[in-house]
């Protein structure tokens, strides 16, 4: 499985000419990365003298903070396995009319999914940069700034996730799928903007 191969490992496959992973598999990572630090600016605040009326709230961003981290983890095979469909159904035969059929339902159906992938890992880039917030009020302030880089990091995924939502939809022939794919996505990214800007001003105010 991807995620088990080292860093090293998968920053060499990610700059290969290999098509996978790419772009959608960098997003995720970059998702989890930010989860993962919210879990971090929670597991050193656990504990610590002064901040035991907030330890509850930060055991609660903790444990959702990981699931999110697992999610978007997964997302990274995820998205190669939807790219990797679409590049077998372009590769199907195309000799018969019948083969052309059967190609071009294939292509769509492999299209909708690379199409949801990138989506749903948006959607939980969302979910981060909320927890974010969340962390950067409650955290301890020695690591508060990491609560930061967190915001940062699940908002560029999330705008990397949304790019691979643009280049597939405009070939998709379920126009009212692919609509309602960019118009959630444009919703996420219009909350999700100033919610991140908001963070890192947070977090800027407490250094």
């Amino acid at each position: 499985m991807i995620t088990d191969q080292s860093l090293d490992e998968f920053l060499t496959r990610l700059a290969s000419a290999s098509p996978t992973p790419g772009g959608g598999s960098a997003a995720a990572i970059m998702g989890a990365m930010g989860a993962a630090l919210v879990s971090m600016v929670c597991d050193v605040t656990i504990g610590k003298k002064g901040y035991e009326s907030v330890e509850g709230e930060i055991r609660a961003v903790l444990a959702e903070a990981e699931r999110l981290r697992l999610r978007l983890a997964a997302m990274v095979a995820e998205d190669v396995a939807a790219f990797d469909g679409l590049m077998a159904a372009y590769r199907l035969p195309k000799a018969s009319d019948e083969e052309k059929n059967r190609r071009a339902t294939a292509i769509q159906a492999a299209l909708e999914q690379a199409t949801e992938a990138p989506l749903a890992c948006a959607r939980v880039c969302a979910e981060v940069i909320a927890l974010c917030r969340r962390a950067g009020e409650q955290g301890y302030r020695q690591v508060i700034s990491d609560a930061g880089v967190a915001v940062l990091a699940a908002y560029a995924a999330l705008r990397s996730a949304a790019l691979n939502v643009y280049i597939n939809a405009p070939a998709l022939k379920n126009r009212a799928f692919a609509e309602a794919a960019v118009n959630e996505l444009e919703g996420i990214l219009a909350t999700c903007g100033p919610q991140s800007e908001a963070v890192y001003s947070l977090v800027r105010a407490k250094l």
